[in-house]
């Protein structure tokens, strides 16, 4: 069984650094990289997703001890090389051998406080080497405990992280709270400020137990909803509530049987040829969503009652067959064949290898066949549609490669075709149901 390697492990060369005096706080001491970091999965599977947050998609996944291209971190999130393209997982199921975190994306910062002290180190007992002022920009090279090391006017300076906020990044500079979006207060009076740092004006405050709605994240304070208002206060003080999980549209279902593994192929009417992809599995007894991609129908979309060569789609519930593809296996755990040029799929309803795959030459066994050996059949997997090889009830329905339209499969990009197969795993008797949205209900 082959694992999906997602890029080479990390790398950095800097070396320790320490500001003279620095012993004087202790653990304190701030680190640049030393020797080389190596990043891998410890859950059993993680999902990657868009953006560094839970509300980005999902664009795949990786599973426990694979290792990671890890480019950055952004709050709980690490921005990692994911199958070409820049994806992100959270930093709670990542462990890395060496001691420190890759650098965050934001590298420019802005002072909040009218007046803020410049220091020699990450501490109030360092000497102040000079001053900073609202508004003005910084250039934050690293951040050690709740102070940022910065340049200062050609030397290193350290600034309290509470009278700074990122600024100018390319990616959001506040991190959305990881799937719980209730939190309740630990302390018995917490101060709720206009910004998020110590010295915005408290604008009221909330007491121990009480529950906040919390927007987002911005280093050490939570943006809340405060009496109809924007308020932050200090995470330290804080706890995630408990919150139900939103519910699926898989949980609705009730002719899954024993599938723990499901893709749901989805379409707003039977004209469509657009559609909906999303792949689910079921962890501990629940559902989760892993995929929701872009997908493409037959040329007239779906048929109410599918016939040979009508260009259409199929609805209802299948097993997943054989994976195939033109190319070596990509680490499907499905059966797997190579696609040659000799490779057919017989469509002639006369024959008796009706909807079966066959090579050539057809010696008298067939009339017409679909050759194999074309660029849509890259990568993709047999919809178990027709298995009693009914004459003219439609043949060759497969899951695979394609962005415009198909004679009467499913298809989507080459990536999330290739990401579904590395998914699917027979072991857990995975199911396709295709299905306008109004039909759901049948299922």
């Amino acid at each position: 069984m082959k694992k999906l390697m997602v890029g080479m492990a990390l790398t950095a060369t800097l070396a320790t650094a320490v500001t003279p005096g620095f012993g004087s706080i202790g653990g304190n001491q701030e680190k640049a990289y030393a020797a080389t970091v190596t990043y891998k999965v410890t859950a059993s599977k993680l999902n990657v997703r868009s953006g560094a947050g839970t509300n980005y998609g999902i664009i795949g996944s990786v599973v426990k001890d694979q290792t990671l291209s890890v480019v950055s971190k952004s709050g709980s999130w690490y921005k990692i090389n994911y199958n070409g393209r820049t994806g992100y997982v959270s930093s709670d199921y990542v462990q890395s051998s060496g001691t420190t975190a890759p650098p965050a994306e934001s590298t420019t910062y802005t002072v909040t406080a009218s007046t803020l002290n410049v220091r020699s180190g990450a501490g109030t007992n360092y000497a102040s080497i000079g001053s900073v002022t609202k508004g003005q920009k910084l250039s934050v090279m690293s951040k050690s405990g709740s102070w940022y090391k910065i340049n200062y006017n050609g030397r290193t300076g350290y600034v309290s992280s509470d009278y700074v906020q990122a600024s100018g990044t390319t990616t959001a500079p506040t991190t959305p709270p990881a799937e719980s979006t209730t939190y309740t207060v630990t302390a018995s009076t917490l101060n709720v400020r206009s910004g998020a740092g110590t010295n915005y004006a408290s604008i009221g405050s909330v007491t121990k137990g009480q529950k906040l709605s919390v927007v987002s994240k911005s280093g050490s304070w939570y943006k809340i909803n405060y009496n109809g208002r924007t308020g932050y206060v200090r995470s330290d003080y804080v706890q995630a509530s408990a919150t139900a999980s939103p519910k699926l549209v898989v949980d609705s279902f009730k002719t899954l049987g024993n599938a723990q593994q499901f893709i749901l192929v989805t379409a707003d009417n039977y004209d469509t040829k657009s559609a909906k992809i999303q792949t689910f599995e079921k962890v501990d007894g629940k559902w989760k969503q892993v995929l929701t991609a872009n997908g493409v129908l037959g040329q007239k979309g779906f048929a109410l009652a599918k016939k040979e060569g009508d260009m259409e789609s199929p609805t209802g519930k299948y097993t997943i067959g054989t994976a195939f593809g033109r190319y070596a296996n990509p680490g499907t755990k499905l059966p797997y064949r190579k696609i040659t040029s000799n490779d057919v799929w017989v469509d002639d309803s006369k024959s008796s290898l009706y909807n079966t795959w066959q090579q050539k030459p057809a010696n008298g066994r067939w009339t017409s066949a679909e050759n194999m050996d074309i660029p849509a059949y890259d990568y993709g997997f047999v919809i178990n549609y027709n298995e009693s090889r009914t004459p003219g009830k439609g043949s060759a329905i497969f899951f695979h490669v394609g962005t415009n339209y198909t004679a009467g499969c499913t298809a989507t990009s080459k990536e999330q075709v290739v990401s579904i197969l590395k998914w699917l795993n027979p072991e857990k008797n995975p199911v396709i149901i295709q299905s306008p949205v109004s039909e759901l209900d049948k299922y």
